[in-house]
């Protein structure tokens, strides 16, 4: 009994570590590599791309002062603090790549925490020889693996611009990653269920992005106290390639030690399971008398989320329509690129059904993750309970599926309003412009349908096709590759509103490859065996 009552070393409570940081990498071994290649080319394609744009010194200069004095573009994108191509390419990317990379490193350590003790394994592997803290730190040095393995791509492919600037971004965008890693793992020990782990982490990334935008809005130099808030502006004031501030790293470390003590202290204060923040129990009835009810009851904090967002979004990309049009002015290797983004009736055009376009695609990464929750609650097997009542899986299934299809419409309209806010005027046809993106989202969900109905073992594919699409079109079009390439997406075969003509053909197309999409999938849960 005395053995007992001594406190494990330390030694002891990571004991495993090793093993389970193995087992992490081995289970996201698609996720991760897709997701590092997506942001590590965005990051690498921009040199080549900024240089056709902007070649010359009078160009350089002249984005700069137009810049300074754009608020709307600055709040988008960040100021800009040199002109040589290390610096653009920082300034164009960073602070996106820097969200990118939080959004990885949230997903995994979720995934790797609450996500395991959620479904009961991490109290099958806790009863091994495993320390109390062994999950927690491979979940983190997961999350800590997927953040150096990009700062390397990052620093190896920009030391052509110069190695101290590379180094810096790198640097930069892994500590932004391990910020939000390290904040994962709190919200992880407060919280009882991975769902609202992921959307409280992703609720702070929103508002440390709309921290900067409002700091660079009403600066132009990154100084305002709200850029400082926010991590991400940290990343920004690190200033890659322009004199590099390497004190802003510490700010980024001590951030991550901080909240890695905090997620240690309250790991150690709780048993498996159970959080700080427990889930209200209650009877299944009323409101919860049904399948359908019991999913909205599970996916309404996320729908909400995504709407404010999606609504925000298209008031700023709204509000910055006319900044942009002025930005892009003569420039012909812009002009290009954003005609091919969104068509050739006009720039003004062409920058909002680009914007759109963009939203469509991060509607994309929703619809997974919402069709992807029907897995989970399969996985988890908290399915059993309710399939085990008068409930057949179709009519299970059909409860996620709408809140998923349906929650992307609710998106996308949403946004169209917000851009019919911001801009102003033509509120039909910008509204219009973003429904049409409905049907090449509808293809993404209906393709994470088949997979967890046909082959449900490989259901987290379906992130790595998002992350394909997103690659194709955030990428392809500055890159100039084939329009082959971008055929390869749904999104390539949308008509390009507003300002272009309505193309019903493709449109349907779509339309009907979703469906026949989800109705194999469906058919596939219905035969094969329940898994968990």
């Amino acid at each position: 009994m005395t053995a007992f009552a001594v406190r494990p070393g330390t030694s002891r409570q990571l004991a495993g570590t090793g093993t389970l940081l193995r087992f992490a990498l081995r289970r996201d071994r698609l996720m991760i590599p897709v997701w590092i290649g997506v942001n590590a080319l965005m990051v690498l394609s921009m040199p080549n791309t900024l240089e056709g744009l902007y070649g010359t010194a009078a160009e350089r200069a002249d984005l700069i002062r137009q810049m300074a004095t754009n608020s709307s573009l600055r709040a988008m994108i960040g100021p800009v603090f040199d002109d040589s191509l290390g610096a653009l390419t920082a300034w164009r990317v960073g602070v996106y790549a820097g969200a990118l990379a939080a959004v990885t490193s949230l997903l995994v350590v979720v995934r790797h925490t609450r996500d395991e003790e959620e479904s009961g394994r991490q109290e099958l592997v806790a009863s091994g020889m495993v320390g109390r803290r062994a999950s927690l730190t491979s979940a983190l040095l997961a999350a800590a693996v997927a953040n150096a393995a990009l700062a390397l791509l990052v620093t190896a492919g920009l030391a052509g611009q110069g190695v101290a600037g590379a180094l810096a971004l790198g640097l930069g965008i892994a500590g932004a990653g391990m910020v939000f890693a390290t904040m994962a793992a709190i919200v992880a020990q407060l919280t009882e269920s991975a769902r609202l782990a992921r959307g409280l982490t992703a609720a702070v990334l929103g508002a440390a992005f709309l921290l900067r935008a409002a700091g660079d809005s009403a600066t132009d130099d990154g100084s305002s106290i709200l850029t400082w808030v926010s991590p991400l502006g940290w990343l920004e004031n690190l200033r890659p390639y322009a004199d590099e501030r390497w004190w802003v790293l510490a700010l980024l470390a001590g951030a991550v030690l901080l909240q890695g003590a905090v997620a240690y202290a309250l790991a150690g204060r709780r048993d498996i399971g159970m959080s700080f923040l427990p889930t209200r129990p209650g009877p299944a009835t009323g409101r919860l008398g049904s399948a359908g009810a019991l999913a909205w009851r599970l996916q309404r904090g996320g729908v909400l989320g995504w709407s404010i967002g999606f609504l925000l979004a298209g008031v700023v990309y709204g509000g910055m329509t006319e900044g942009a049009a002025d930005l892009v002015g003569d420039n012909a290797g812009a002009r290009r690129i954003f005609e091919r983004m969104g068509g050739h009736s006009g720039l003004t055009d062409a920058f909002l059904a680009s914007m759109v376009g963009m939203l469509g695609l991060v509607a994309a990464l929703y619809i997974v993750a919402s069709v992807l929750r029907l897995h989970g609650e399969e996985t988890s097997g908290r399915a059993e309970p309710v399939l085990a009542n008068a409930v057949g899986r179709l009519r299970w299934a059909a409860g996620h599926l709408v809140i998923a299809f349906g929650g992307a419409a609710l998106l996308m309209l949403l946004a169209g309003l917000g851009f019919a806010l911001g801009y102003g005027r033509e509120t039909g046809p910008v509204i219009g412009a973003c429904l049409v993106q409905l049907p090449a989202i509808w293809v993404i969900g209906g393709l994470t349908v088949l997979l967890i109905g046909v082959l449900p073992r490989a259901a987290a594919a379906a992130w790595g096709i998002a992350g394909a699409v997103l690659l194709i079109g955030w990428v392809g079009p500055a890159l100039d590759v084939p329009q082959a390439v971008l055929d390869l997406s749904p999104f390539g075969h949308l008509p390009k509103l507003p300002g272009g003509e309505m193309e019903w053909g493709p449109v349907l197309v779509l339309l009907g490859l979703a469906v026949v999409l989800v109705g194999t999938g469906l058919a596939g849960l219905r035969r094969r065996d329940m898994t968990t």
